[in-house]
């Protein structure tokens, strides 16, 4: 598929799929929607001390090096393992047209991005002192056959369901919600009431919050401690 660089309202770039008139990214602000959705009503509702994280997908790693942003925010007195699936990686030249490390001042961060789009593949590589990232090239339906530590926050960012339906049904979130942890928080950009209602059916508490800019509403869904007999 072929793919091409585009400016969004903010500032910050995306990828812009032709074939499919789909982007990576919300056009009102890749960055915008990144640190809205995952970062603001993700990683900060998160206390515990060693953080899952798991991405569908890794795409150009914007969501990745947001959350290292975040994370030196911090006093680091935690520790991140981040997981991210990826059926079709970005390319090193791609990833320079993007330029999302002109996005942030500090120094360590403009390393950083191009260290985890050159991480191997397959392999859990620690990016800075208490932050693993591992890049799984598959498909995300494959997902129940992957070896995962329990994940307490899933980054829910597949393209949207105009374009691939089935990333918004039953059995992707079903393999999902069986790699979390009870009382794990998912994530997402979307607020369709299909995906309400699924997330519903597999015990998920489920609160809709305001959208980031261009979108109304958006999705999170804290996993059950105990699941609901049936």
């Amino acid at each position: 598929m072929k793919r091409e660089v585009k400016v969004t309202s903010d500032g910050s770039k995306t990828l812009y799929i032709n074939d499919l008139n789909e982007s990576y990214h919300s056009h009102h602000g890749a960055l915008q929607e990144a640190e809205h959705v995952f970062i603001d009503n993700g990683l900060k509702l998160i206390d515990d001390y060693e953080i899952n994280i798991l991405e569908l997908g890794f795409g150009t790693g914007l969501n990745v090096l947001v959350t290292i942003n975040e994370f030196l925010k911090t006093d680091k007195n935690h520790k991140i393992n981040y997981f991210a699936l990826e059926k079709y990686p970005v390319t090193m030249s791609e990833v320079e047209d993007l330029g999302y490390n002109t996005l942030f001042e500090r120094d360590d961060l403009k390393q950083l991005y191009k260290k985890i789009h050159e991480a191997d593949w397959e392999a859990e590589v620690e990016i800075l002192p208490n932050f693993t990232l591992k890049k799984i090239r598959c498909d995300f339906h494959d997902l129940p056959t992957i070896e995962l530590r329990k994940i307490n926050l899933v980054y829910y960012d597949c393209f949207g369901a105009r374009v691939q339906p089935d990333l918004w049904e039953l059995p992707l979130f079903t393999a999902v919600a069986n790699k979390m942890s009870a009382g794990g928080l998912l994530t997402t950009y979307s607020s369709k009431g299909s995906v309400r209602r699924i997330l519903k059916s597999l015990d998920f508490e489920v609160e809709k919050k305001a959208g980031p800019p261009g979108k109304r509403e958006m999705l999170i869904a804290w996993k059950k401690l105990t699941e609901t007999k049936k």
